[in-house]
């Protein structure tokens, strides 16, 4: 069924041109389009810089009246203030139906979520610790989904091996650590991301990396080790769990090798040491990039069958199609 979505989200990374199209772009708006829903882009950061906070909820309670989309598809960005009274009347007294994506439950529950969750008529939450905690203040409209993988844009490429190992993504928390451990024990590791010598690469360019990659590693420490310093008023606050990243689906969906850090939940979508490799600390870490460089059949193996198990269970058109069908809208 072709669905009238409006989506709400931010077109640019970290609400910067400069640094090009998001993570959401990429893989929810480019996955909506390919499924061919009709799309209408409210790039919510764009437009308060351009008309001002109140102009822009003006105009999208106007797009919800005048063009009456079925979906009301969100991801909200915690930085950005945006106002809860103009959503809870597109809830509460309109026919479109209103969904946020919350992308980092595991660590901003307390402090976003919570009082954000009221005003949607379903949300979608990636932490299966978070059930307990939307329980606990009421709330029951709420999906339990999973990061996935853009099939269309992220796939395997005829392209040789160029490198041992790669890191793409940002130094926080102790990633350059490991890294540095990794080089001192003389294995030669790549990183690209903002923060390291190397910077940023494109899209293409990082698709082509995973597969010209013969280990791809997954560093799955969350960024709050950086965000943590924009909300002062967090109090309590402690260091979450390692996650499940998107990388833990791209990579494979590309038919990389993945080596990935454990993860809360993450033995629900691959088998270990079939499907993706896992690592507990530094030292098994470079204990299995050893291993798995000297033993190509056996990483190739591996590689095959999380792609196969990717494409067959962990796309975001399977994603969307039983989050759609959960809340009424297939």
């Amino acid at each position: 069924m072709r669905l009238k979505i409006l989506y709400f989200a931010l077109q640019y990374d970290y609400n910067n041109p400069a640094q090009g199209y998001s993570f959401e772009h990429y893989n929810f708006y480019d996955a909506l389009c390919r499924m061919g829903h009709h799309i209408l882009y409210f790039d919510f950061g764009t437009l308060i810089q351009e008309l001002g906070a109140d102009a822009m909820h003006l105009r999208l309670l106007e797009i919800v009246k005048a063009d009456k989309p079925q979906l009301l598809f969100s991801v909200l960005f915690p930085p950005i203030e945006l106002d809860k009274k103009v959503f809870r009347e597109i809830s509460e007294n309109t026919d479109t139906t209103t969904l946020n994506w919350f992308t980092d439950d595991h660590w901003q529950f307390e402090f976003f979520s919570r009082h954000w969750a009221p005003c949607f008529n379903w949300v979608v939450t990636t932490a299966q610790s978070a059930l307990p905690k939307y329980d606990k203040i009421g709330y029951k409209n709420v999906i339990k989904s999973q990061w996935g993988c853009n099939h269309w844009l992220y796939r395997k490429l005829d392209v040789p091996y160029e490198y041992d190992v790669t890191f793409i993504g940002q130094p926080h928390g102790n990633r350059r650590a490991i890294v540095h451990a990794i080089r001192d024990a003389g294995i030669d590791v790549r990183v690209w991301g903002s923060g390291w010598e190397s910077g940023r690469v494109s899209q293409p360019e990082m698709i082509r990396i995973f597969n010209a990659s013969r280990i791809n590693l997954n560093l799955s420490n969350p960024s709050v080790w950086q965000r943590k310093r924009r909300f002062l008023f967090w109090k309590n606050w402690q260091r979450p769990r390692d996650q499940i990243k998107g990388r833990n689906f791209e990579v494979p969906g590309c038919g990389g090798f993945l080596l990935t850090g454990k993860a809360e939940n993450l033995d629900a979508y691959y088998e270990d040491n079939q499907e993706i490799v896992t690592f507990s600390n530094t030292r098994d870490l470079i204990a299995e990039i050893r291993h798995f460089l000297a033993r190509e059949r056996e990483r190739d193996a591996i590689a095959r069958a999380g792609y196969e198990r990717t494409l067959r269970e962990h796309t975001y058109e399977k994603r969307f199609q039983e989050i759609f069908a959960k809340i009424g809208v297939a």
